[in-house]
């Protein structure tokens, strides 16, 4: 269960926070113990990663897009103002913008899935035009057929680049072995940066586990595999009532994946990131974690929720 050590000469990634919008969603959909009229207004997190010794920008997830009600699929529209508040004052873009980055200068792009809130922006990963993307082979059945071959569909066809769009999957024979996830691709070789296959949310579902420093420190970031703390504290289920059903498609996988994050969490010198990490959000907003600021170094502990 335990992270490995560190090497010599260990490779490592600084991690940033970027804004990308918030969702306003009823707790009822997400653990046991909400009353039916509790709104949460998450943030929706995308995660700047730069490599100690490469030249390389990694983005994980982009976040909501500003003209999502004109340029999302109608149905999706339809689904999201029947649920969903949708603010985004910042996109993933102005974020970068902050830090003197353009879209053209992100060399990779990794998808934790393709719901709107971590995946569309300004049309979709191309906007990114030098970037790699990384999705999980599992979201490829999602856009087939997409909108708008099939005018029900929820996601465009077309959403990931051809030719340059790289498809994780579980049965990869580089996948290894990483504290409690059974698969996960050494995405450089140099056990700075794991891909992790954590299914249960919604087909092709991905995190993150970033080594932190050269002498130990690590980030996971979680994507959707859980979207409250309680559910990681023990102190609430998921939510499977019959007005809003379930957030995750497989929910037995999905406890499975989130006693794994719960038992990486217990590890020292671990902080686990959720993409909707409210009392993390609350207590460290516009400070130094977010891009460009320079107090990285905080992620290089886990401390609990909200620290």
């Amino acid at each position: 269960m335990s992270l490995p050590p560190p090497g010599d000469n260990q490779a490592y990634c600084t991690v940033s926070v970027l804004d990308a919008g918030f969702v306003d969603v009823p707790m009822a959909q997400i653990i046991d113990t909400a009353p039916s009229e509790e709104i949460f207004r998450f943030p929706c997190l995308v995660f700047l990663l730069k490599h100690s010794s490469r030249p390389d920008t990694f983005v994980f997830d982009l976040g909501v897009r500003k003209d999502w009600e004109t340029a999302l699929a109608p149905s999706l529209v339809a689904m999201i103002k029947k649920w969903y508040g949708v603010d985004v004052p910042q996109d993933v873009v102005d974020s970068l913008k902050k830090g003197g980055l353009e879209p053209a200068d992100v060399t990779h792009v990794c998808i934790s899935h393709v719901h709107f809130d971590h995946l569309d922006h300004q049309g979709d990963p191309r906007v990114f035009t030098n970037a790699t993307v990384i999705a999980g082979d599992g979201s490829r059945a999602l856009l087939m057929p997409g909108y708008p071959a099939n005018p029900n569909a929820h996601f465009h066809s077309d959403l990931f680049p051809e030719g340059r769009t790289r498809f994780v999957s579980p049965d990869n024979p580089d996948m290894v072995c990483i504290g409690p996830f059974a698969k996960a691709l050494d995405y450089y070789g140099d056990g700075s940066l794991y891909i992790v296959d954590a299914p249960g949310h919604l087909p092709g579902h991905l995190s993150l586990l970033a080594r932190t420093s050269a002498d130990g420190g690590w980030v996971f970031m979680a994507g959707d595999a859980a979207h409250d703390w309680r559910l990681l504290t023990g102190e609430a289920s998921m939510a499977d009532g019959p007005h809003f059903g379930c957030a995750h498609r497989d929910k037995e996988t999905a406890a499975k994946m989130v006693a794994q994050i719960r038992a990486l969490a217990e590890q020292p010198r671990v902080r686990v990131m959720l993409s909707h990490d409210v009392p993390w959000y609350e207590k460290n907003q516009g400070g130094g974690a977010f891009w460009p600021g320079r107090k990285r170094e905080k992620f290089s502990v886990y401390s609990g929720p909200g620290a």
